[in-house]
């Protein structure tokens, strides 16, 4: 405003034009040319789910987050509206009922652990009474001017509750097998969950949990409000168990849940069938043309009784073999049982080293074994020979004792 301009002024404008003057004046020269003013109302609160199915006599709760983008603090209170008769609703914090909370400054700031320091600061629980009505409610939430509309969608139809559920809970191998079990962990909850995992597990039997993400086992996981958790559980049986059904339960327990779930193992056992001679060596001697006995020694050294187990053998072209007993009716795991072999090599075999298999086998197993059989000819001609022979010479030396006179 100019002189002139002011000069024209009536009296009463005038003195306001100077006192605004004056008052502009002292704010410049105290270096002040605004205010630091936090918006009224600025306070917003919020919730990841609002809206959410339930059944009647169910419990229900809400984490509730505040935002506070004002450079300062502030406490708003909270009050609800629109809650039906019979039901009864009420704000938590910390373990207690409250009715007010105090928000940080500059909340839309994340900070170095990645989530925002209002979040989660208070808790709306809604206790719906069992003769709840199917259909939709709506509750209104309010922090000072922020408002906030809860959906609950009454049913008493199954709602998908927490649980511990596994693709395919029965599995079945032989010893030695490591089973593996993809299982899902949901949480139906609106507040996240952490769960402590373990197995009630035979003795002697190993389970382990690992997330599907990742290659680390893990006691404990946690899985956000109606969310869940893809886990892989590894069960390994010890070496030796025994053929049978085996039941591992697994648990998964948090602070208000504890899920659970049971996977069956089925163990068809392990076949190993051994044959060998009765002093252990896999060889031995016979004559051509005569039978020879070999005592045969048939052990199972798997976990699984053996039935109808056959003994058979192959051996060079016209030899002959026969077992005292052809078929063991049943050798229980962990048994020998003793059998002879009578084994008669060709009439004209000539000595040397032969080889023949013997095979112990049933429907579900079968195992060759090969033996060295040393072929030793008949010394009857042989001793003949020499007796001719003999006689031969003593002839010739009788006709050198006769004429060598002359």
């Amino acid at each position: 405003m100019n002189t002139r301009s002011f000069a024209t002024l009536p009296s009463a404008g005038r003195k306001c034009a100077a006192a605004l003057m004056c008052a502009a004046l002292v704010f410049t020269a105290g270096g002040v040319s605004s205010f630091p003013v936090n918006a009224a109302g600025s306070v917003e609160m919020s919730t990841s789910y609002p809206g959410i199915s339930v059944k009647p006599g169910q419990d229900v709760s809400f984490s509730l987050d505040f935002s506070n983008p004002g450079s300062t603090g502030e406490s708003v209170s909270l009050s609800q509206s629109g809650l039906p008769s019979g039901w009864t609703g009420d704000f938590e914090g910390n373990g207690s009922e409250i009715s007010e909370v105090y928000v940080k400054a500059n909340s839309d700031a994340v900070s170095s652990s990645g989530s925002n320091s209002n979040d989660g600061l208070a808790t709306y629980k809604v206790q719906v009474p069992d003769d709840a009505k199917n259909g939709d409610y709506t509750v209104t939430l309010k922090a000072d001017s922020s408002t906030l509309k809860l959906k609950m969608h009454v049913t008493d139809e199954d709602t998908g509750t927490s649980g511990l559920t596994t693709d395919y809970t029965d599995q079945q191998g032989p010893t030695g097998t490591t089973f593996t079990f993809n299982t899902t962990l949901q949480n139906t909850t609106s507040e996240k969950q952490s769960y402590s995992l373990s197995a009630d597990a035979p003795t002697g039997w190993q389970v382990s949990f690992k997330p599907s993400s990742g290659s680390t086992q893990v006691a404990s996981v946690d899985v956000d409000a109606n969310g869940s958790e893809s886990l892989t559980v590894t069960v390994t049986p010890p070496d030796k168990v025994d053929a049978g059904d085996y039941e591992i339960p697994i648990n998964a327990v948090s602070a208000t849940q504890s899920l659970k779930t049971t996977l069956k193992v089925t163990i068809t056992g392990t076949y190993d069938t051994q044959v060998t001679t009765s002093d252990g060596t896999l060889s031995f001697t016979a004559n051509a043309n005569h039978k020879k006995a070999v005592t045969l020694t048939v052990t199972n050294n798997g976990n699984i009784d053996l039935t109808n187990l056959n003994l058979t053998a192959s051996a060079p072209t016209d030899w002959t073999t026969e077992f005292s007993e052809s078929t063991i009716d049943s050798l229980a795991a962990g048994k020998s049982k003793t059998v002879t072999m009578y084994v008669t090599p060709a009439k004209n075999a000539v000595s040397g080293d032969y080889q023949m298999t013997v095979t112990a086998s049933n429907d579900q197993n079968s195992v060759d074994t090969t033996m060295r059989v040393t072929v030793k000819t008949s010394t009857a001609w042989g001793i003949a020979g020499v007796a001719i022979i003999v006689v031969i010479i003593a002839a010739l030396l009788g006709v050198f004792h006769k004429f060598g006179r002359h």
